[in-house]
């Protein structure tokens, strides 16, 4: 069983890349200053490349992310790589590669493929019923995305930091770990392996958080891998249907003293934050928002989308804006640019 021990603080884990370029390139991390707000690429620059491709994840270190988002799954061989959902339908061209690869239920599942099978699809924009769900983001056919495994985009990540004297950091989501359970595999001891086979152990090669939708699994990581950086307990709505888990109770001021017992911060999401917009144009506020204030957990929001913006928000930056004055403390956002 792998071990990860380290005595850094949570405060110190959140550097911004413009206050790396103001400390000496190989400075530690701790000797560097908090950032006041984090701005977190969402699946990379996923505004305006595909979702998680080494090309969204190049251009958000460009654009001066703070940190970049890899969600994880498992290819059949056990390898964590990085997309967002379980199945490859809808973000991939998996059904014209091996159109019989599919489950009874018609769907494409990313642990029924090979890590070698897997290289031979393409990610594409994101479509739902064959209709692209950001018709104004990229789309061309012929362009080639990868898929990419969770060491070959953290590798990527260290090596950019290294040649631009930055520090991004990295911000791992551990997915659907009681489903892979049922499949047979053990999400979590893959991803802190590859964590550990590049310095994530007693050392930090980059700024880090992990983040899950499920509690037992942050549990797990302080319990079992003596993991002692940063843990987000994300937080998701029961109308989604996803899990048994009750993110309506974890919302009250009880269930975020019970998250606050392992895990640092939460990720809310924006239709719990922000509720509405009066008719003077000012925005109005979920209660779980001072709840956290109280039990002095970090809040990072997600997902703000310039080409998707809730009903009476005028930019992406006033949104981004609001939620800083409310006290939040960053933001996932598909266009990291956009201040």
């Amino acid at each position: 069983m792998i071990k990860f021990t380290c005595r850094c603080l949570f405060l110190l884990a959140a550097v911004t890349t413009v206050q790396a370029q103001e400390a000496t390139p190989n400075a530690p991390f701790h000797d560097l200053k908090v950032p006041q707000f984090l701005d977190i690429a969402h699946r990379g620059a996923s505004g305006y490349l595909p979702e998680h491709t080494q090309a969204s994840t190049v251009m958000a270190h460009g654009l001066g992310a703070d940190y970049i988002e890899q969600d994880v799954q498992l290819s059949r061989d056990g390898v964590p790589v990085v997309l967002h959902d379980a199945t490859l339908d809808h973000v991939t061209n998996v059904s014209e590669v091996f159109p019989e690869k599919h489950r009874p239920d018609g769907q494409y599942y990313v642990v029924d493929f090979s890590l070698e099978e897997l290289k031979q699809l393409t990610i594409v924009a994101r479509h739902e019923d064959y209709e692209l769900v950001y018709p104004k983001r990229f789309s061309h056919p012929d362009v080639r995305f990868p898929i990419q495994t969770l060491e070959e985009q953290i590798k990527l990540i260290q090596e950019l930091n290294r040649v631009r004297e930055l520090s991004t950091g990295i911000y791992v989501e551990l997915k659907s770990a009681r489903w892979y359970q049922q499949q047979g595999y053990d999400i979590t001891s893959a991803v802190m392996s590859v964590l550990a086979q590049n310095g994530y152990h007693d050392m930090r090669p980059t700024p880090v958080y992990l983040q899950s939708f499920d509690p037992e699994v942050l549990r797990r990581l302080k319990r079992e891998f003596n993991w002692d950086f940063p843990l987000i307990q994300l937080v998701g709505d029961n109308d989604w249907g996803t899990t048994d888990i009750d993110y309506s109770a974890m919302r009250t001021k009880a269930g975020l003293e019970s998250v606050k017992s392992y895990a640092e911060g939460v990720g809310l999401w924006l239709d719990h934050v922000l509720t509405g917009v009066t008719e003077n144009g000012e925005p109005q506020w979920g209660d779980v928002l001072k709840s956290a204030e109280e039990k002095s957990l970090s809040v990072h929001v997600y997902t703000l989308r310039a080409d998707d913006l809730p009903k009476g928000v005028e930019s992406h930056a006033q949104l981004r804006q609001w939620l800083k004055q409310a006290g939040v403390e960053g933001v996932f956002t598909d266009f990291p640019d956009k201040k």
